[in-house]
């Protein structure tokens, strides 16, 4: 079918609104093209687009044969037992998330599969949670987590609480694929159709119980300690404020931004990784002298920070900081309780800064690192839950996620929530700040300088430009960026490793990838890699220097110019 026919057939299906027909009337031509080309396709973590109507865009009839492929899925792999075991469903605050969500329900009980659907929106972790709580063979959550309020998304969830892996997306997209037009597909006809049982605060009680047991330290004074904490107008207020509560913090919520709003009228961004999601949060700091700032995103499963620091000022940490600070503090209480395993793991991405790794190994932890996605981290805690090779101590990625307890297989704000509050009010008992701290790790294993840069590559001309860069890196590495050597190369779609040109290694435990990774002969990294679920390219920088922290900051910077020259791109 081309492109013209598709969006005929939109502009002619009856049962399209009249805000979506008024859409289509008003595309240009390029706009068209963009929203027929292609099908939304499952990336890192499900899929994502932006809401309207078209091939390539979220509406209820892409949602309908995501379900619908989704249900044969199970039904091919279960049986009868997908039917009796039921699928969880859950929702963010985004435009069409509670429409998205009763759809996904309908079209599961369609085809007599019970359906659990949450009264209302709760975050990622929480539908993780639910997930292995009700036995259930699978898991949805309606959500776009960080991106720009235009956007909705998909993710599917297996058996066990985490994301869907390569090898069980193959047969899904296959089965969606053989589906055909999103318009002809319709739901199933079983006749004896699957419960649709809503899911109350039962479910959130025993969350909440489960987060407030990662707690170490937890009777430490917490008189004049303050917080304030945004959940971004999504999907994480709820239980945060009742674990706050739980636990005897005084929290100061920014009230602006506590209630669900699809638009997020009162944030510049939802992303905690963006400075201008802390604006607000900052002056509510600075109005109570608080001594940390938590902000979640929208579907609750990630986490940002800032703190008061040793001089008085507000600083906003990494992902990648918060995470080696999280590491340094559980293991150390840990040890000291006896609690911390003598065959300890913990989980990073190929792109996480190395810092993590190097405090989990003076601890005799192993760290392993896997792909960008945390279900991947989820796969490897459910592998060593059944080996008993390895036990879990931390999971954590650059991108803001964390997870201290295994009974989520997903990244769960609320947990670091409560982690990062106990650890910043320990140190803040013992005389410290944040940055005091990460000065003594910095002094110990040097001074790391991580950065992130995206490129956008938009529509059909944008993804082949992105393809083809990633083309010539795989087919042509690098072999110098700045007057410094590449002395290994890690290629993760052919799963090499390229040390001196000559000697390959083969890597092993992980699935092929499209990204690439280049370590530099004065200690850099290079990782790139195109987005699972936005269009574009993202470059991550990882320096080290033993000499101070400027000169470690100063090296991202220096080599992306460096390395976009070379790949000939313009910013």
């Amino acid at each position: 079918m081309t492109i013209l026919e598709k969006y005929n057939r939109y502009l002619t299906e009856p049962t399209l609104s009249d805000e979506m027909r008024e859409e289509l009337l008003h595309m240009s031509n390029e706009e068209i093209n963009d929203a027929f080309y292609r099908e939304l396709e499952f990336g890192t973590a499900g899929f994502r687009g932006i809401i309207g109507p078209g091939s390539n865009r979220l509406n209820i009839y892409v949602i309908r044969k995501a379900t619908v492929g989704f249900s044969q899925y199970l039904l091919s792999k279960f049986g009868a037992r997908a039917k009796i075991n039921g699928v969880v469903i859950s929702h963010d605050n985004r435009l069409f998330s509670r429409e998205f969500a009763v759809e996904c329900a309908r079209t599961l009980s369609s085809y007599g599969i019970k359906a659990y659907l949450f009264d209302s929106l709760r975050p990622t972790p929480e539908l993780s949670y639910a997930v292995r709580k009700s036995k259930a063979v699978g898991g949805i959550m309606i959500t776009a987590s960080h991106n720009p309020k235009e956007y909705n998304g998909y993710k599917v969830y297996d058996k066990n609480g985490c994301q869907l892996l390569p090898n069980d997306i193959a047969p899904l997209v296959d089965t969606i694929a053989k589906l055909g037009f999103e318009l002809d597909v319709k739901r199933g006809k079983d006749p004896n159709p699957g419960q649709i049982l809503i899911l109350d605060e039962s479910y959130d009680e025993n969350y909440r119980r489960g987060v407030r047991q990662i707690q170490i330290n937890k009777d430490l004074d917490k008189k004049g300690f303050k917080i304030v904490f945004s959940p971004q107008h999504g999907a994480s207020y709820d239980n945060a404020m009742k674990l706050f509560k739980h636990l005897n913090y005084e929290v100061i919520p920014v009230k602006e931004q506590c209630t669900p709003d699809p638009y997020f009228s009162n944030t510049k961004s939802p992303n905690p990784e963006n400075p201008e999601a802390y604006e607000l949060a900052l002056i509510y700091a600075k109005e109570n002298n608080a001594d940390l700032i938590l902000i979640t995103d929208p579907d609750g499963d990630r986490i940002g920070i800032a703190f008061l620091d040793s001089h008085g000022e507000y600083q906003l940490y990494t992902g990648n900081q918060t995470g080696a600070l999280l590491i340094n503090y559980i293991l150390t209480e840990r040890r000291k309780r006896g609690l911390l395993s003598s065959n300890g793991v913990i989980f990073n991405t190929i792109v996480t800064s190395s810092l993590g790794a190097k405090i989990a190994n003076d601890f005799n932890v192993k760290t392993e690192s896997l792909l960008t996605g945390f279900k991947y981290i989820g796969s490897r805690i459910h592998y060593y839950s059944k080996t008993k090779e390895r036990t879990f101590e931390f999971g954590y990625e650059e991108s803001y996620g964390y997870l201290i307890s295994s009974f989520v297989r997903d990244k769960d704000s609320l947990q670091a929530l409560v982690m990062i509050s106990e650890m910043v009010n320990y140190y803040r008992l013992e005389g410290k700040r944040l940055d005091n701290v990460m000065e003594e790790l910095s002094k110990k294993y040097g001074y790391h300088s991580d950065k992130l840069y995206s490129i956008y590559f938009k529509g059909q001309q944008g993804a082949e430009t992105m393809a083809n860069i990633m083309s010539d890196l795989h087919t042509n590495p690098l072999k110098e960026i700045n007057g410094l050597r590449v002395i290994t190369v890690e290629d993760y779609l052919y799963l090499t490793r390229t040390i001196e040109d000559n000697d390959v290694e083969y890597i092993e435990n992980l699935p092929s990838s499209d990204a690439i990774k280049f370590y530099l002969e004065d200690g850099s990294t290079i990782a790139v890699r195109p987005s699972g679920t936005e269009p574009k390219c993202k470059f991550y920088y990882g320096a080290v220097s033993t000499n101070s922290k400027e000169e470690a900051e100063s090296k991202p910077d220096i080599l992306h110019k460096a390395l976009i020259k070379i790949l000939n791109i313009e910013e």
